[in-house]
């Protein structure tokens, strides 16, 4: 049973690392792809400071093909192993209950599933049985339709309505709610504009006061400021991996919200731009650097 990572006393958000154990992730290109390359990022991530790592084995790109079962399991359950064994606070980013149910066993204390427990119908059972805690995020559909499926009355009260109806179901299955952590879905079913919209209304974004982990890292639409010419991409966006300043400064807007914890590829750009607004008493008192373990000594 594991307890919910609770945020720094110092008032700054979890930062939550990414490990993409994928071939074709939008952000790194599969750099991390072979298990050993996976852990060995995993554990770089948590000496430049992230309080959670979360290992993935799916791309959820718009427009991006599942792997199988299988797959999967290969890919993501000897990362989370090896980074638990290590002493990490390990996330599995995963929609399928299978999965989940062998990355708790392998030693994830949290679920991260972008489908708000949508897309497999035994994820709520799972997430009882496993007791770890768990992050639903708004869906609407899996990556290669999902931006098809971007028409909102109001982009904000809409998402909200939406993934209260997943929190509500989990808790009926009997998910505890001091375990659960919802997500806007950056990116997912949204337009660029959708996405700028619900960063700035981040104000109104409540879901039966749950604490919200905010995910906008590389994201496409943060391509799109901050441009320089010897960056841009054919489309005129930022390359991913040049978009950390931005994605930093969404971070620090998610922290000055009261933001649980924030998802990101580079966590030193993110840290940064967090601490400077701790030892500017804008989201708490500035926490000691040694503060900066792993969050499993916080659960």
């Amino acid at each position: 049973m594991s307890s919910l990572p609770r945020p720094r006393a110092s008032g700054r958000p979890l930062v939550m690392g990414v490990v993409n154990v994928t071939p074709d992730s939008f952000s790194d290109g599969g750099r991390w792809f072979d298990t050993a390359a996976a852990v060995a990022h995993g554990q770089e991530l948590l000496e430049q400071g992230a309080d959670i790592l979360d290992v993935g084995g799916e791309s959820t790109r718009p427009g991006a093909k599942r792997p199988d079962e299988d797959e999967e399991l290969r890919r993501v359950v000897p990362v989370v192993r090896e980074l638990a064994a290590a002493g990490a606070c390990v996330s599995v980013d995963t929609m399928r209950a299978s999965v989940a149910e062998a990355a708790v066993e392998a030693g994830a204390a949290v679920i991260n599933d972008v489908s708000g427990a949508l897309a497999d119908a035994a994820m709520p059972s799972v997430a009882v049985q496993a007791g770890a805690a768990f992050v639903a995020m708004h869906w609407r559909g899996h990556s290669v339709d999902m931006q098809q499926r971007t028409v909102y009355a109001d982009i904000v009260a809409d998402v909200v309505a939406e993934l209260t109806t997943s929190v509500e179901t989990l808790l009926d299955a009997g998910v505890a709610r001091e375990k659960l952590v919802v997500d806007p879905g950056f990116g997912f079913a949204k337009t660029g504009e959708q996405n700028w919209e619900l960063l700035s209304r981040m104000g109104e974004f409540d879901v039966l006061g749950l604490p919200v982990l905010w995910g906008t890292s590389r994201k496409t639409f943060l391509g799109r400021v901050g441009r320089s010419l010897a960056l841009v991409t054919e489309d005129g966006a930022v390359q991913p991996a040049e978009r950390d300043a931005a994605t930093a400064a969404t971070s620090l807007l998610a922290a000055q919200h009261g933001a649980w914890g924030v998802r990101v590829h580079d966590v030193p750009s993110t840290l940064a731009a967090l601490d400077v607004a701790v030892a500017a008493g804008q989201i708490g008192v500035l926490g000691r650097s040694s503060s900066r373990g792993s969050a499993r000594s916080l659960a």
